[in-house]
């Protein structure tokens, strides 16, 4: 079979949204690079919304606080049935187990006087292991409150499903102080490894994208994308790539002992001109559009968002969604992959056709 190079192919013609889904859905990816595709995902992808009486409360005590936590998402496999492959896990240590349970949100309620929907009756929160929310004490619903149960969700998934595109998941480790609210357990370096533990008890590397699968021979994780590339999308078909969401402090923490990310499980947000720099989150593709399209074009993948705090569904937005499909950034997040429940509005983010994945 003729083999082309399909970047600058697929760059230069204007190929119909049928023809780019026959070439991702696996009737040919010779020389499709992981790079080379463009997906649409959730942010916050586990949270159900506040109930009703807390988010009054909530929104009493500030409206535009309120507003921006007025979003919820479906179960994570029925947004991969969509077609969704990005999603954004939250996670909080929890070692012994306990310390989150019985949210203050749940007292609010009853002190309104209204009784508080159902809440972990089965009481996951008292065991052990990293839990999966949004913020501690008010936005404390989720599909899945241990981060354990949402892995095997999604292995379950992918094991009915072995040929999908890779699935990009953010992480997010929230250990952020807020006044009046508990204050939640350090990311110390220990907590940071419970992480690579957890997918590693529910992923095998067959499974994974991993920082030493890129590198291969290469001395830096950096080096290997800018010189060799990324893999072939034909050869991690069926994987998933997760990336640590965090600022510089904790990603140093997770890279001691780890030079290039040696032997870890999770890709960072550094900056380019580090070793282990690969992937980079930029998360405004209006203000950084020209940034987001000169990191592409050197090699490096991108995750940024079409929307945030439900600003632009409230306003029927896209600007934000158009720049972030321009800049050529190869994942994209939104809240509204439907549009919202919780509020009047048709906003809604996908590619041509209802699709959320294309070769770019």
């Amino acid at each position: 079979m003729l083999k082309i190079k399909l970047k600058p192919f697929f760059t230069a013609l204007s190929i119909s949204p049928l023809i780019l889904g026959i070439f991702i859905c696996g009737f040919s990816n010779d020389g499709v690079r992981l790079n080379y595709i463009q997906v649409i995902g959730s942010h916050n992808s586990y949270k159900i919304a506040i109930e009703e009486p807390l988010f009054n409360y909530l929104f009493k005590l500030d409206s535009s606080r309120a507003k921006s936590l007025q979003y919820s998402h479906i179960p994570l496999e029925e947004q991969l049935d969509l077609g969704l492959r990005n999603l954004e896990l939250d996670v909080l240590y929890d070692p012994n187990g306990g310390y989150y349970s019985n949210p203050k949100g749940l007292e609010i309620v009853k002190s309104l006087g209204k009784e508080p929907m159902a809440f972990d009756k089965e009481q996951k929160l008292k065991r052990s292991g990293l839990k999966m929310f949004h913020i501690q004490d008010i936005d404390f619903r989720s599909h899945y409150l241990l981060f354990k149960e949402g892995l095997l969700a999604l292995k379950r998934w992918s094991d009915k499903h072995p040929n999908h595109t890779p699935i990009f998941i953010l992480m997010n480790t929230k250990d952020d102080v807020i006044e009046k609210l508990r204050k939640p357990l350090p990311f110390t370096a220990k907590a940071l490894d419970s992480i690579d533990i957890e997918i590693k008890s529910v992923f095998s590397n067959k499974q994974l994208i991993t920082p030493d699968l890129v590198r291969g021979k290469y001395k830096t994780l950096e080096g290997a994308v800018l010189k060799k590339g990324w893999p072939e999308l034909k050869d991690v078909k069926g994987r998933f790539l997760f990336v640590l969401d965090e600022k510089e402090e904790k990603i140093n923490r997770y890279l001691d002992n780890h030079p290039s990310l040696k032997n870890r499980v999770l890709f960072v947000n550094s900056k380019e001109g580090n070793p282990e720099a690969a992937f980079r989150i930029i998360n405004d593709p209006i203000k950084d559009f020209d940034y987001i399209k000169e990191l592409v074009a050197k090699g490096y993948m991108v995750r940024t968002r079409a929307d945030s705090d439900t600003r632009q569904a409230r306003t029927n937005d896209y600007t934000s969604f158009e720049k972030a499909k321009a800049s050529g950034a190869q994942v994209i997040s939104t809240d509204y992959y439907l549009p919202s429940k919780l509020f009047k509005s048709d906003f809604r983010i996908s590619f041509e056709n209802n699709t959320f994945e294309r070769i770019k």
